[in-house]
């Protein structure tokens, strides 16, 4: 099969999904967009079965940015974001300046930005605020840092204030970090109740234990990122018991992908969100409904 024929496939498996569930289209809150040269060296991470992957996993979609965006909007996703985040300290507001650039060429893009543990932490984030963004990414796996780091108490109490929401990766998933886990969340959420913290993965694998956490914080969301999928199933599969609990978490759940750095099509991120049986009602709303609702869109 010629590229242009893979692409195609791609793009109809997609297409059948929505025509068959009635959707407007898909709001994918966890995607991936840098830096050409912070992405090569992700896809580079990735290639070498990294520790912090812990398993083989080979990029389905390593296309040019255009093509990438391309083949976004070819799948009728409405909207999107450029997750970014720093393994390392005077990195952030740089890619931040980035974001700012890519998403005044992308109106679709919800402008995105990140911060990390340090001095200027503050100043920054403020600044992106200031120019537009729309949601923040913290990856406390890759930066390797502890989320109540006192450098970063002015950050969460700004980010509270606003209300801004922030997509975490917080769980232990793919493998564990010294900071992951619902521990120093819980910890986090004690101090700053308001937050509108997106737990990315579903926290996998401590699936329970976010969802305990977004029972008790009503502004908690969750994103659906790579979680129920065959590729992760095996290694973290959600607890049957807690399937209940998603149904009335309903409005809550947030469909995100990964895309591109996948190792499966596309559209299995959906079906895997539609085979938890939950009803056509929940997949709408955890596909387009939700984000739509918490980005006003």
């Amino acid at each position: 099969m010629s590229d242009v024929d893979n692409r195609q496939a791609d793009v109809d498996a997609v297409t059948a999904f929505l025509r068959d569930r009635n959707l407007p289209g898909i709001i994918d809150v966890h995607t991936h967009f840098m830096p050409k040269s912070v992405m090569d060296k992700v896809w580079a991470y990735f290639d070498s079965a990294g520790p912090l992957t812990g398993m083989e996993w080979p990029i389905r979609y390593r296309l040019e940015e255009d093509a990438r965006l391309d083949r976004l909007r070819a799948y009728g996703v409405r909207a999107f974001t450029s997750m970014i985040y720093p393994h390392k300290p005077d990195m952030a507001a740089w890619l931040n300046q980035w974001a700012v650039e890519f998403a005044a060429r992308n109106p679709d893009c919800l402008h995105t930005s990140t911060f990390y543990p340090e001095p200027s932490a503050p100043e920054y984030v403020a600044a992106a605020l200031d120019a537009g963004t729309r949601v923040f990414k913290s990856h406390i796996q890759v930066g390797d840092y502890e989320p109540n780091d006192p450098l970063l108490d002015r950050v969460w109490g700004l980010l509270e204030d606003v209300g801004t929401p922030i997509v975490i990766h917080c769980g232990s998933g793919p493998a564990p970090g010294r900071f992951t886990g619902p521990g120093p969340i819980a910890a986090l959420l004690a101090r700053y109740p308001r937050l509108r913290l997106v737990i990315a993965h579903m926290g996998m694998p401590e699936y329970s234990e976010f969802l305990d956490l977004a029972d008790r914080h009503e502004r908690l969301y969750l994103d659906t990122t790579m979680a129920f999928t065959d590729f992760i199933n095996d290694a973290a599969p959600l607890p049957a018991p807690e399937l209940e609990r998603l149904r009335a978490l309903g409005d809550r759940i947030l469909f995100g992908s990964d895309f591109p750095n996948i190792p499966y099509p596309y559209a299995h991120s959906l079906e895997a969100v539609d085979r938890l049986g939950l009803g056509d009602e929940w997949v709408r709303g955890v596909c387009h409904d939700n984000a739509a609702a918490l980005f006003g869109l």
